[in-house]
């Protein structure tokens, strides 16, 4: 099982890790500051540096299979031998922040928005979020105001840990009908925005909301009876 690096700390950018499988499928490491796509948050890419001081570009980062070891998809085959081995994991940082602004800005959005969220992704630079609502939203310019009234509030941003149990006691930490947090490790991890959001995710984030940056609601758009789909972009790059 990879131990998971960034669920401590989200700013870690690199780490040493041993490698413990590799195929031209995947590398897998015992620890990693990679985050696996989940949750509609891409993976992470990068690059692991090997021994001889050579470079594997890693283009995408999955789940592995039902030991926990996550897959970090190479651009190429790993050279041989390489099982074993200690090598340096190195995320693409930049990309990594952006889509840790846009995640927690997700969260903002569906206490704008409080209805439940029926589905979402997370893009570099975007992202969407939809929502079981039966009747039009206030327009564009509106939400976006609000939106970026909790982002200027720099609000903290914190982890808490709460065990199955408490979980399933509390419903209402779960807003997302369509993707359930991971249960049956003893443990599910909770997001703390301020005093204005509490909700179980295993994503990464910024530390406080101020450093997620001007956003914009670029599109509201009806995708069924009940399902209302809002778009949110960086006001600027």
């Amino acid at each position: 099982m990879s131990e998971l690096l960034y669920q401590g700390d989200g700013y870690l950018r690199e780490c040493t890790a041993r490698v413990t499988a590799a195929n031209e499928h995947g590398v897998q490491l015992d620890r990693t500051v990679f985050y696996a796509a989940g949750g509609g948050q891409p993976g992470d890419r990068g690059r692991l540096v090997l021994p001889d001081g050579s470079e594997l570009e890693i283009v995408d980062t999955r789940k592995g299979d039902a030991t926990g070891s996550l897959v970090h998809v190479p651009a190429s085959a790993p050279p041989a031998g390489i099982v074993g081995t200690e090598v340096t994991a190195v995320i693409d940082w930049e990309r990594r922040h952006r889509l840790m602004r846009m995640h927690t800005c997700m969260h903002l959005l569906s206490v704008v928005i409080p209805a439940e969220v029926t589905g979402g992704s997370i893009r570099d630079g975007s992202g969407r979020l939809d929502f079981d609502l039966p009747e039009p939203l206030r327009d564009k310019e509106h939400l976006t105001r609000e939106l970026n009234r909790l982002v200027d509030e720099d609000l903290p941003v914190e982890t808490i840990w709460v065990t199955d149990e408490e979980l399933a006691a509390r419903p209402d930490l779960v807003k997302t009908m369509s993707v359930k947090p991971p249960s049956g490790q003893g443990r599910v991890r909770l997001l703390a925005i301020g005093d204005v959001d509490l909700q179980a995710c295993g994503g990464t984030h910024v530390a406080r909301t101020g450093e997620i940056g001007e956003v914009v609601i670029t599109k509201v758009e009806k995708k069924g009876r009940r399902n209302r789909r809002v778009n949110v972009a960086f006001a600027s790059s």
